[in-house]
């Protein structure tokens, strides 16, 4: 595969692949993250009907009979506290989990390559403690450039941008993924700033329009039951469409990236990421290339050409 076949792209290109590539495995991207969040909203769920009934019965406190004063059972109060702790913990291993399904789909498919959920799933789960320690050091250096003066922030926010592919592609972890996500940004931070942005933008409205619609269908009601069922339907649906566009745009942007800097092509891509394209494939989502210039004395003086008159390379 020549490395001509990957081009570098504009940030209007870089969204339009990363959707492209996003709606052809829609329903293979939404089930590899669904199978995964889903049943943590629905535990979330039901621990908190099991602490808004008691609520409202009024079952965290009892009367002290010499006093008259209610007083809370501490013991309760904390198992419940335990709880929400395990199952957000549970929650943030299961966002870890299916961005990376997510990404191994994506890239895949921008190879040409068919690859089912199940799949993605296992190749992510032998990358899931590594994506944890880096979306931690991710988090906690953009938080500190935050704290010093907001401007360093933003620029972590998009310098470690492509971390994440990074370590999925190149095998790089922590410290040295941030670095290289960094490498890889320097020169174009305010086109990949704005890929990023426009990025989230994108996936905030849609997560909003998707709980809205669900909240309508359903209707407005009374009932706590009704409303923690909804608003774990809608976190779950938000999530397993949101985050494959996230990952499909942050792949996406990676790629760009090391064809700008590194001559990347799709060779050395189904090298890394362990897929083999067909021979002579080029990625079915990007723009094709512009047509090369005509070549000097290649067309005739006028039309029609004179009698005798050959092409050069003829």
């Amino acid at each position: 595969m020549d490395a001509a076949s990957l081009r570098p792209l504009g940030v209007g290109e870089i969204l339009d692949v990363a959707i492209k590539l996003y709606r052809n495995r829609f329903l293979t991207l939404v089930k590899a993250v669904a199978v995964v969040v889903a049943p943590v909203h629905f535990l979330s769920a039901l621990v908190e009907l099991s602490l808004v009934e008691p609520l409202d019965r009024e079952e965290f406190s009892t009367i002290d009979p010499a006093t008259g004063l209610p007083e809370v059972d501490v013991e309760q109060i904390w198992a419940f506290v335990a709880a929400a702790i395990v199952l957000g913990f549970a929650g943030y291993l299961a966002t870890q989990l299916a961005t990376g399904a997510a990404f191994r789909i994506v890239s895949a498919t921008y190879l040409g390559e068919d690859v089912d959920w199940p799949e993605s799933l296992r190749f992510a789960r032998k990358r899931l403690w590594a994506l944890i320690w880096l979306s931690i050091l991710m988090g906690f250096v953009i938080v500190i450039g935050f704290l010093f003066c907001i401007v360093p922030g933003i620029y972590l926010w998009a310098a470690f941008s492509v971390a994440i592919p990074v370590l999925f592609v190149e095998n790089v972890r922590g410290t040295r993924a941030l670095k290289r996500s960094r490498s890889l940004t320097k020169g174009r931070w305010w086109p990949v700033a704005a890929v990023v942005f426009l990025g989230f933008l994108l996936g905030v409205i849609v997560s909003g329009m998707l709980t809205g619609v669900v909240e309508l269908a359903l209707g407005a009601t009374d009932s706590d039951i009704v409303a923690v069922v909804v608003g774990a339907i809608g976190a779950t649906l938000a999530g397993a469409v949101v985050t494959p566009f996230t990952a499909a745009v942050a792949t996406v942007l990676y790629f760009d990236l090391r064809v700008r800097k590194e001559g990347f092509d799709v060779e050395l891509l189904a090298r890394d990421v362990g897929v083999a394209p067909p021979a002579g494939a080029r990625p079915t989502f990007l723009p094709p290339p512009p047509p090369p210039p005509p070549s000097a004395g290649a067309e005739p003086p006028f039309w029609p050409p004179p009698p005798g008159w050959r092409p050069p390379d003829a």
